[in-house]
């Protein structure tokens, strides 16, 4: 039997575990909650070999990014699952207005000013380093452009439906993904020249098949980024960024960075694979950046530098 892909492992938690970690939170708040969830936290960290696993050889991977001679010790791996949990928590804070504009600094916040002010569509590429869910919180405070997210696991729908529940006035643009169709790109195409803001992770292969990603250096390493986000931008003609929201957890502040890669990635066709190649390449080293900066906060717990081409698919999702 072979390795899985990413979409097929099973989520550790379900509807009524979303439940209860809300009820949980409104009723004993955050630090209260920390007493409650560490030891669900070390559960998951014994039981989850593959999770675990993981970890080890990321952090590994990070430190000979970085040419230092670290130990990949238990203690930080639980940190890393920690810092995991941690970031759900900042999910709920963010929903529910705890996190202000005096929270977050920003990067080159002219760009996204400057995209809200011409009412120009864009896409915007993220990842699962760090915690996009604030930037997404903080647009329902302002009267800028609708954001649109999409998501490829239920276990996003589940957990958005509850912050729904706990504060209704949230706009939630989610859009569930099982396949990158043209029907897909035809709703985006026109959210954007609505002037809306398209979200999507770049560091997530494809659901059903493996064709569909390149291969790239990541912190070093060889490893296979999905075609699909980069595609669907060249589809839209509309400017792209990388997006990334950091956490500083010694001053307790988020970092939102925005970093402007093209006003399009329309692209000729004989020279699109090329291009393509490229693109996914530029995405690949800045995430590698930022995640040596930031490794506890990588959220991708599975082999990341698995070969795409041998993992196990649900070929049920194709059509």
């Amino acid at each position: 039997m072979g390795v899985k892909h990413w979409s097929k492992m099973q989520e550790r938690g379900n509807y009524l575990g979303i439940q209860i970690l809300l009820f949980s939170y409104k009723l004993v708040g955050r630090k209260g909650l920390w007493v409650i969830l560490f030891p669900v936290v070390c559960y998951l960290f014994i039981s989850g070999k593959v999770a675990r696993d993981a970890s080890k050889q990321f952090l590994q991977q990070v430190d000979n990014y970085n040419n230092t001679d670290d130990t990949v010790t238990v203690k930080r791996q639980l940190q890393h699952f920690c810092s995991f949990a941690d970031s759900a928590l900042d999910k709920i804070d963010a929903w529910l207005g705890r996190i202000s504009q005096n929270d977050i600094q920003y990067t080159n916040q002219s760009l996204f000013n400057a995209l809200y002010q011409q009412r120009q569509g864009a896409i915007f590429i993220g990842s699962h380093l760090g915690n996009l869910e604030v930037c997404r919180a903080l647009s329902q405070h302002r009267n800028g452009p609708a954001i649109n997210v999409l998501v490829f696991t239920h276990h996003a729908v589940e957990f958005n439906t509850m912050l729904k529940k706990i504060n209704p006035d949230v706009a939630v643009n989610l859009i569930q993904v099982t396949d990158m169709g043209p029907d897909l790109a035809i709703l985006l195409k026109e959210k954007v020249e609505q002037g809306e803001i398209v979200v999507i992770v770049g560091d997530r292969t494809s659901t059903t098949t493996a064709s569909r990603s390149v291969a790239v250096p990541f912190l070093g390493r060889d490893a296979a980024f999905s075609q699909g986000p980069f595609i669907l931008a060249a589809l839209l003609d509309c400017p792209v960024y990388f997006l990334f929201c950091l956490k500083d957890k010694q001053r307790n502040k988020y970092q939102v960075i925005f970093e402007h890669y093209s006003n399009s990635l329309k692209m000729p066709r004989a020279a699109r694979q090329n291009r393509l190649t490229q693109v996914i390449t530029d995405y690949a080293q800045r995430l590698s950046y930022y995640a040596a900066l930031y490794p506890d906060q990588w959220f991708n717990f599975y082999d990341f530098w698995q070969h795409d081409q041998l993992v196990e698919r649900d070929h049920s999702k194709e059509k």
